[in-house]
C-alpha cells in the first residue's frame, strides 16, 4: 500500500468536490498531489495537505475557511482517522489509522516488491552513464556518473519502467591519438607483452604530459620533460594521428583495434568490481559512420549553417555562439556524436525520456544539445541533465593523490576494502565463539569498502561537491553504507539466534493484521511503509540521496524499537508482531541497499 499516493488521491478528489460546489475556486493547473508530504513532526499526525493556503489567495478568502471546506469533502476511508480542525494557517493534518498501519505491514511482508506499486504510466528510459574514455586509466571522478546512473537504473527498473542502460564509451577521440604516437615512438615491447593495460596507460600519462607541457607537471617528470623539449609540436603531432584513425588509416586502425580488447577488459574488470553492468556499450565509434549525414541534414533543414569556416547550430540567437558541429578543418564534433545518438536512439528504442549522468561543467554543452534536438523534430522525448558536483579532498580541493595526481579508481576500491578488512578483523578480536572465516572476511571487507563508497556518493545532493574521507564513510554509526549493513546483519543474528523460519512467519501473518501497541513499533511500522515514497522522490527529482536518507531513517527508527523493546524474549502476539517488524526490516533494507547497487553481507 503507497499510503502518500493513496492520500493524496482522497485530498485530490475533495478538492474537485470542493471546487465543483463553489465553495473553493477552481485552479485547473494547481499541482494537488504535490502539496501532501509527510509531517515534519508526529505530533501534528502523519501527513500534511497544504493546499489549502494558494487556493485562499485564489478566492481572496481565510486559508483555514478554505481548509475546512475541503474537509467537510473529505472522506479518509479505511486507512486514515477523519481529519480535525485546520491547524495554523490551515495545513489539513492527518493520521493513519494503528489497525490499517498492522494491516499493511502483514501484506508488506508478504510482497516481493514490499508494498511498492509498479507506476501506473511505465515509460522506456535510456540512462546515459559512466562513459569513460577507455584509453585512460579509470579514476575517482568516474565513480559519480558510475554509482549514481546504476543506482537510478535499478531504482527506475523496480518502479516498473522499461530502462535500458548505455555506456556511451569515448573510444575515438584525442586520447587514442596519444596512445598512437606514444606506441610508435615510446613503447615498451616487453611491459605491454606482460601487462598491456598498464603499458597503454602509461604511453597515455607520459604523451599528456609531454604534450600538455606543463611547467608543474613536466618538473615531476624527467622523461615527460625530455620527451617535450625534443617535440615541441607534440600536441600538433598528436591530433594527425588521431586525425589518420579518423580517416580510416589502415595501421592506426590496425593498432586501435588491437588496443580496444585491451582498453575494454580493463574498464570491464572495475565495473565487474564494483556489481555495475549495461545493457549496451556503444562507444563514438560505433556513431562516427553517421556523423556527416548528420551534418547534411541539419544543414539541408536550415538548422544548422556556416560560421567562420565551421557549421553550428545557432540555439541561442545568432549573436550567441553557436553549437559547433563540424570544424573548419572537416572534424566532427562531441555535439555530432550527441545529435547521432539521439537520432540513433529514438530510430532504434523510442524512449521516453533520456537522462544523461554526467558532471555539472556539461550544463551548456547538454542545455545547446537538447535545444538543437528539439529543433530538429526530437521534442516529444524528455532529455534530462542529471548533473553532479565534484569529488573533493579533506583539503576542499579535487581529491587527488599526495603527488598530486588523480587518484585511480582500483587504487581508491583496493583502499576502501583494506580498511574495511581491517574493521572487521578488529571485531573478531573481540567476538565470543563462532568465528567468521578468513574467505567470509574478505567478502564482507568487499561488500562493506566498496559499499561505503558507493554511498558515500550516493548519500550526497548530487547536485553539490563532496569531501571523500574513508574514516567517516566506514563508521558503524551515521548515514554510512555500513551502519545500514550492520542494521541488517542485526535482524539476520535475531532470526538465527531464535531459529525462526521467516518465510513461515509471513505465512502466519497472511491476511492478518500485526499489532501495533507501542509508540516506537508505530514510528518503525509508519517509516518502513513510506518505502514506495523514498522511491518516488529519487524518480521526481533523479536524485539516489532520497532513497539513502529515507534508509537512515528506517535504520534510526529500528535501533530505537530494539534498543527498548525485547523482541525474542517477548511473548505471544506481541513476539510475532515485533519479529514481523524485525522482518520488514530487514527486506526493506536490504532491498534499498540492493537498489542503490550495494552489497548486503548477512553477518558482520
Amino acid at each position: 500500500m503507497h499510503l502518500r499516493q493513496e492520500l493524496r488521491r482522497l485530498v485530490s478528489a475533495a478538492v474537485a468536490d470542493a471546487a465543483a460546489t463553489g465553495e473553493i475556486p477552481h485552479v485547473p493547473d494547481l499541482a494537488v498531489e504535490e502539496m501532501v508530504r509527510g509531517t515534519a513532526n508526529a505530533k501534528f499526525g502523519d501527513y500534511s495537505a497544504t493546499v489549502a493556503m494558494p487556493l485562499a489567495k485564489q478566492a481572496g478568502k481565510p486559508p483555514r475557511q478554505v481548509a475546512e471546506a475541503i474537509i467537510a469533502k473529505l472522506d479518509p476511508g479505511e486507512l486514515f482517522d477523519p481529519p480535525g480542525a485546520p491547524v495554523g494557517p490551515g495545513f489539513i493534518n492527518l493520521t493513519v489509522r494503528d489497525e490499517a498501519i498492522g494491516r499493511c505491514v502483514a501484506e508488506a511482508m508478504a510482497d516481493p516488491r514490499l508494498g511498492v506499486p509498479v507506476v501506473a504510466d511505465p515509460q522506456t528510459i535510456v540512462i546515459d552513464y559512466s562513459s569513460p574514455n577507455v584509453a585512460k586509466p579509470m579514476h575517482v571522478g568516474h565513480i559519480r556518473s558510475t554509482v549514481i546512473g546504476d543506482a537510478l537504473a535499478r531504482i527506475l527498473a523496480f518502479r516498473g519502467h522499461h530502462v535500458i542502460t548505455d555506456n556511451h564509451l569515448g573510444d575515438w577521440g584525442t586520447q587514442f591519438g596519444m596512445i598512437l604516437w606514444g606506441w610508435k615512438h615510446c613503447r615498451d615491447d616487453a611491459a605491454y607483452a606482460a601487462d598491456p593495460t598498464a603499458e597503454l596507460g602509461r604511453l597515455y600519462r607520459l604523451i599528456r604530459k609531454a604534450a600538455d607541457a606543463k611547467p608543474e607537471e613536466l618538473a615531476k617528470d624527467p622523461e615527460a620533460a625530455t620527451l617535450a623539449a625534443a617535440h615541441p609540436d607534440l600536441g600538433r603531432e598528436v591530433l594527425l594521428e588521431t586525425a589518420k584513425l579518423h580517416e580510416g588509416d589502415e595501421e592506426n586502425r590496425r593498432l586501435w583495434e588491437g588496443f580496444m580488447p585491451v582498453c575494454q577488459a580493463e574498464i570491464d574488470r572495475i565495473y565487474r568490481r564494483l556489481n555495475v553492468t549495461f545493457d549496451h556499450t556503444l562507444g563514438e565509434s560505433f556513431y562516427q559512420p553517421m556523423l556527416s549525414d548528420v551534418v547534411q541534414e541539419l544543414i539541408a533543414k536550415g538548422l544548422a549553417r556556416e560560421s567562420r569556416g565551421a557549421i553550428g547550430i545557432f540555439t541561442d540567437g545568432d549573436d550567441k555562439p553557436p553549437l559547433l558541429i563540424r570544424k573548419a578543418d572537416g572534424a566532427f564534433l562531441y555535439a555530432t556524436t550527441d545529435l547521432a545518438t539521439i537520432r540513433w536512439r529514438m530510430a532504434n528504442w523510442k524512449p521516453d525520456r533520456v537522462l544523461y549522468v554526467v558532471d555539472h561543467r556539461q550544463g551548456q554543452h547538454f542545455r545547446q544539445v537538447f535545444a538543437a534536438a528539439d529543433a530538429w523534430g526530437y521534442g516529444d522525448c524528455t532529455l534530462v541533465h542529471v548533473a553532479f558536483g565534484t569529488v573533493l579532498g579533506e583539503d576542499g580541493k579535487p581529491f587527488k593523490t599526495r603527488a598530486g595526481d588523480t587518484v585511480g579508481l582500483d587504487a581508491l576500491l583496493d583502499e576502501g576494502v583494506a580498511r574495511a578488512k581491517e574493521v572487521v578483523a578488529s571485531s573478531q578480536a573481540g567476538r565470543a565463539g563462532d568465528p567468521i572465516p578468513a574467505d567470509e572476511q574478505q567478502a564482507i571487507a568487499e561488500a562493506v569498502g566498496i559499499g561505503a563508497i558507493k554511498y558515500a556518493d550516493l548519500s550526497q545532493n548530487r547536485t553539490t561537491d563532496y569531501v571523500f574521507s574513508f574514516d567517516k564513510m566506514l563508521e558503524l554509526k551515521g548515514n554510512t553504507a555500513a551502519y545500514m549493513q550492520y542494521a541488517v546483519a542485526r535482524v539476520e543474528g535475531i532470526f538465527t539466534k531464535g531459529g525462526i523460519d521467516r518465510a513461515a512467519l509471513r505465512e502466519q501473518l497472511s491476511g492478518k493484521v500485526v499489532a501495533i501497541n507501542d509508540p516506537r513499533e508505530r514510528a518503525l511500522a509508519l517509516a518502513l511503509l513510506q518505502f514506495p515514497e523514498a522511491l518516488d522522490d529519487v524518480e521526481a527529482d533523479e536524485k539516489p540521496n532520497a532513497l539513502t536518507a529515507y534508509l537512515y531513517e528506517v535504520a534510526g527508527a529500528y535501533s530505537t524499537f530494539y534498543d527498548a523493546l525485547p523482541v525474542l524474549k517477548a511473548e505471544g502476539d506481541e513476539r510475532i508482531s515485533r519479529l514481523a517488524l524485525c522482518d520488514l526490516t530487514g527486506q526493506v533494507l536490504r532491498t534499498g541497499l540492493e537498489l542503490l547497487g550495494i552489497t548486503v553481507p548477512s553477518r558482520m
